[in-house]
C-alpha cells in the first residue's frame, strides 16, 4: 500500500506582497513612530500625539467616504474642491445669521449634494468616473469662489472652538466624530446587506448585475456617501480652522486615497478595510507631523506624502 503525503499542518506560509499590501498602513505606521521617536523625544508625548489624532481625524473622515467609492471600483477626485465648498456653505450660511445648527446641517447637504451630482453621472448616465470627479473639482472650486469672493469666512462659534480643543479628559472631541464615522462605514461595509452589495459591484460588476443587485443604486450610494463625509469633515475643519478657506484641498485628496490604498483596500474594488484606511490617515498625518517636530521645511512635506501615494499605487499591484 501506498503511503500518501500529507503537508504538515502547522506549515508556516511565506510572507508575501500580497501580505505586504494587505498590511502597509500598521507596519508603516510601527517604522514612522519608531523613527521620529529616535529622531526627537517630542514626538512621543501624550500631548503631541492628541495633537497628531486631532488633525488626523479630518483626514480620516474624508478617507472613510473614499472608501466607499473605492469599494465600489471607484474615484472620487472632486474631495479637493468639495470640502473647502461645503466650509464656505457653512461659512456663509452662519455670517448671514442662520444660526450654527441649520449652518451645520447646511454645509452637510451641501457637501451630500455634490456626491449626489456625482453618483448621477457616473452610475445613472454611465460616464467615467474620473472624468466626472475632475470635472467636479473644477466646477465646485469655481461655485466656491464666487460665493466667498476668494476670501476666507470667518467663524467664531464657542461651540465649534470647543469641538476643535475640548474632550472628555484625554478623549477629544474630534476623535470621537473621527470614531463614529469609521464605526459608521465599517458596520455598512460589514454587517448590512447593502455593505455586501457594495463590495459585490467592485468585485465584479457585471456578475453583481446578474444576481439581482442594482448596482446603479449602489454606486450612486458610494458617491453621496463620499459627498456626505466631505460635509461632515468639513465641520471639522472650520471647528479647527475657524474659518472656510476657499482654497483646493489637493494634498487632503491625494492623502484621502492614499490612506484608503495603505489600508488595504484595492483601487480595482471588492476589498475594503475601514481600520486600515484609518491606520493610513493616521500614518499620512504622522509624517507631517514629525517632519515639523524635527524642523524639515514644509516643502518638503508634499514630497514625502507624494512618495507614499506611488508607493500605495505600487502595492496595490500585489493585491487579489
Amino acid at each position: 500500500m501506498t503511503d500518501l503525503a500529507v503537508p504538515p499542518r502547522n506549515e508556516r506560509r511565506r510572507f508575501s506582497m500580497g501580505d505586504a499590501a494587505r498590511y502597509a498602513a500598521p507596519i508603516g505606521l510601527v517604522v514612522v513612530f519608531v523613527a521620529f521617536f529616535i529622531a526627537t523625544p517630542d514626538f512621543l508625548t501624550v500631548g503631541n500625539i492628541s495633537d497628531l489624532l486631532v488633525s488626523a481625524a479630518i483626514l480620516l473622515v474624508l478617507a472613510m467616504g473614499q472608501q466607499l467609492v473605492v469599494t465600489v471600483a471607484g474615484i472620487d477626485l472632486s474631495v479637493g474642491s468639495n470640502l473647502p465648498w461645503a466650509a464656505a456653505v457653512l461659512g456663509f450660511a452662519y455670517s448671514h445669521g442662520w444660526g450654527l445648527a441649520v449652518s451645520i446641517l447646511a454645509a452637510v447637504l451641501a457637501g451630500m449634494l455634490v456626491g449626489v451630482v456625482n453618483g448621477v453621472l457616473v452610475a445613472r448616465l454611465s460616464m467615467t468616473d474620473f472624468i466626472v470627479t475632475l470635472g467636479s473639482l473644477s466646477v465646485v472650486s469655481g461655485i466656491t469662489l464666487l460665493l466667498t469672493g476668494g476670501n476666507t469666512v470667518s467663524v467664531n462659534s464657542s461651540f465649534l472652538q470647543g469641538l476643535a480643543l475640548d474632550g472628555i479628559g484625554p478623549l477629544r472631541w474630534f476623535w470621537v466624530v473621527a470614531a463614529l464615522v469609521a464605526l459608521v462605514v465599517g458596520f455598512l461595509l460589514f454587517r448590512t446587506r447593502t455593505g455586501t452589495y457594495f463590495l459585490a459591484t467592485g468585485g465584479n460588476i457585471e456578475a453583481a448585475r446578474e444576481s439581482g443587485i442594482n448596482v446603479s443604486r449602489i454606486r450612486l450610494l458610494a458617491y453621496a456617501g463620499s459627498g456626505l463625509a466631505c460635509g461632515l469633515a468639513s465641520v471639522l475643519l472650520v471647528a479647527r480652522t475657524g474659518g472656510a478657506d476657499p482654497s483646493l484641498q489637493t494634498d487632503l485628496l491625494l492623502s484621502s486615497i492614499a490612506a484608503v490604498v495603505l489600508g488595504g483596500s484595492s483601487l480595482f474594488g471588492g476589498r475594503a478595510s475601514v481600520l486600515g484606511s484609518a491606520a493610513g490617515a493616521v500614518l499620512l498625518q504622522s509624517l507631517i507631523n514629525g517632519f515639523t517636530l524635527i524642523g524639515i521645511s514644509q516643502y518638503y512635506q508634499p514630497i514625502a506624502v507624494g512618495v507614499v501615494v506611488l508607493g500605495a499605487a505600487f502595492i496595490s499591484r500585489f493585491q487579489k
